[in-house]
């Protein structure tokens, strides 16, 4: 299992996101401090009932823990956008 897969399958795992877009931007940071290790940079953008109600600290908090131990090894950063189903637009 690849890394993004890993990542993607905790959030879903965890979440149960309507939605959830993962971006590796692992190349951009190349000679970085942070990505000499060989951990990733990565964007994502997950929709979420969950997150419904909630402020974007406890939301970012809520992704955070779905990749835990990730955090430590495999993720120097996690840019994330995260949204309930109510704050997208139809």
């Amino acid at each position: 299992m690849t890394r993004d897969e890993k990542i993607l399958q905790r959030l879903s795992e965890t979440l149960q996101p309507s939605d959830c877009q993962l971006t590796d931007d692992s190349a951009a940071h190349r000679g970085h401090a942070g990505a000499a290790g060989g951990a990733g940079h990565y964007r994502v953008r997950i929709v979420c009932q969950q997150f419904e109600g909630l402020n974007r600290i406890t939301r970012h908090r809520l992704v955070y823990d779905a990749v835990g131990d990730m955090m430590q090894t495999e993720i120097h950063a996690l840019n994330i956008v995260a949204l309930s189903p109510s704050e997208i637009p139809t």
